[in-house]
């Protein structure tokens, strides 16, 4: 029984070239700012980095922002499908226009997006005021959070689809309803399957975002502790009250926690792309 290669070459060259750039570049974006946080709790010490996690203040912050952000996750992961599948499928008057506003997160300041979002949503703003007359609060609470959160995530789901949207051809649902297929069907044991991984990974990457989102969210949040102080808030003050091993204490948690949910979805793919290899 032979050994199987480590490394599979191919035919073009420069394996070990690009390889090593790729390895560098990772090391300098990602490995070592990471190597580095976690240095810096491990000189600060397991039980002290516990026992800033485990403050009520903390605790609260880190709650508010991984429970915001999987729902905000969640809610872009249902509509960003469904407007992917409106601009790939449909035609109508304006949809250039609605293509190109959904890169528009991606393109503004972000604080430039808190201070729209606030405008809009405060009290005596356009939408803050239609929903105070019905005795809702949008602006300095949980749901601005969470509509912020919406607002930078979606792009991420609707632009991972899409592609795969298109495609997918017109054919295989028009096959489907001549064998007797309901559209429900169609849409779940046909159409869905193949757009799984895709959705899921703009899923991962909205969630991401959200998780880390910072200058859209301040603003209309109104930073409230233990009710809208959102966990990377709460790094900015403690790396302004120089207190730099409890700023690394809560993102070393932020860090464990992404790391968890990520993996989570990981495996959900490979299991998705599994069961579509079976098909």
């Amino acid at each position: 029984m032979t050994a199987r290669p480590l490394v599979h070459k191919t035919a073009m060259p420069g394996l070990g070239l690009s390889a090593g750039i790729t390895i560098a570049m990772l090391s300098i974006v990602v490995l070592l700012p990471i190597g580095a946080l976690l240095m810096k709790g491990a000189s600060f010490g397991l039980s002290n980095v516990l026992e800033v996690v485990g403050r009520e203040r903390v605790t609260a912050s880190l709650v508010l922002s991984f429970k915001l952000s999987l729902l905000a996750a969640l809610f872009n992961l249902v509509f960003g499908v469904l407007l992917a599948w409106v601009l790939v499928r449909y035609r109508f008057p304006g949809k250039r226009l609605l293509d190109a506003a959904v890169d528009l997160p991606f393109a503004l300041p972000t604080a430039v997006a808190g201070i729209a979002l606030t405008a809009l949503y405060a009290p005596n703003g356009t939408f803050g005021s239609l929903a105070q007359s019905i005795g809702w609060k949008i602006a300095y609470t949980q749901m601005g959070i969470f509509i912020a959160l919406v607002f930078v995530g979606l792009p991420f789901v609707t632009r991972t689809v899409q592609p795969v949207i298109e495609e997918i051809e017109q054919e295989v649902e028009e096959a489907s309803a001549t064998l007797g297929a309901s559209r429900l069907y169609t849409l779940r044991h046909v159409i869905l399957p193949m757009l799984m991984p895709a959705a899921l990974t703009g899923f991962a990457l909205s969630l991401a975002r959200a998780v880390g989102e910072y200058g859209s969210v301040i603003f209309i949040a109104g930073n409230i502790p233990l009710r809208t102080e959102i966990a990377p808030l709460l790094i900015v003050i403690q790396l302004e009250e120089f207190n730099y091993d409890a700023a690394a204490a809560i993102g070393i948690a932020m860090l464990v926690i992404s790391f968890a949910m990520l993996l989570a979805i990981n495996l959900i793919q490979i299991i998705s792309r599994r069961k579509m290899g079976h098909v």
